[in-house]
């Protein structure tokens, strides 16, 4: 197999359904989700399976889930021999795990900086570009059809890193650094009582 094709010295990538220049939204959007998936590739070489197993696991299934969302901002038209892949189920999973590394990790009060050990450092990577591809994301279904759950996905999984960054943290007894000019921001202990 060749690697190279050469169909792209112009500027210009095959997208499912047809071409676009390598700077459109819409290769934008897929592109940055391709580099997310980079980072959580990275992420998980820097987990211990012993001590993040569940982590690691669901690592690998996001790995996969963003591959469908890139699948699905790559395509043009959905068809029904080619429908997109990205259901809300993993936006429900990605919520499920979320509300249950909050109860792992200590409470909450003040803004942290992104840091504290290299595993959760990476991490806060992956969160912000999560963010920068659901801007991406935004701005195309603003301009084209796409699959609106890849928003939400993505929206929901930055927070999952943020979860999952603190709880990395917690189990490696490291702590996260508050922002030190930050307001108490968080109460969560307050929504609890409710």
């Amino acid at each position: 197999m060749r690697l190279y094709t050469r169909t792209g010295d112009e500027g210009k990538t095959s997208v499912i359904g047809g071409r676009l220049t390598k700077d459109d939204t819409r290769v934008i959007a897929y592109g940055t989700t391709d580099e997310l998936n980079s980072f959580v590739g990275q992420a998980i070489t820097q987990l211990d399976s012993d001590v993040f197993a569940d982590i690691i696991n669901e690592l690998v299934k996001i790995q996969h889930e963003l591959f469908d969302c890139g699948g699905d901002l790559a395509m043009l038209e959905a068809t029904e021999a080619r429908p997109f892949k990205a259901k809300d189920e993993m936006v429900t999973f990605l919520e499920e795990r979320i509300d249950e590394y909050i109860k792992e990790a200590p409470e909450l009060e003040r803004f942290i900086l992104p840091g504290g050990s290299p595993a959760a450092a990476t991490i806060h990577v992956c969160r912000t570009v999560t963010r920068r591809a659901e801007r991406y994301v935004s701005r195309l279904q603003r301009e084209s059809e796409t699959n609106p759950v890849v928003l939400k996905y993505l929206n929901r999984l930055s927070d999952y890193f943020f979860a999952i960054a603190r709880v990395i943290n917690h189990r490696l007894g490291v702590k996260d650094v508050e922002y030190e000019r930050s307001a108490i921001v968080f109460r969560e202990g307050k929504r609890k009582e409710k």
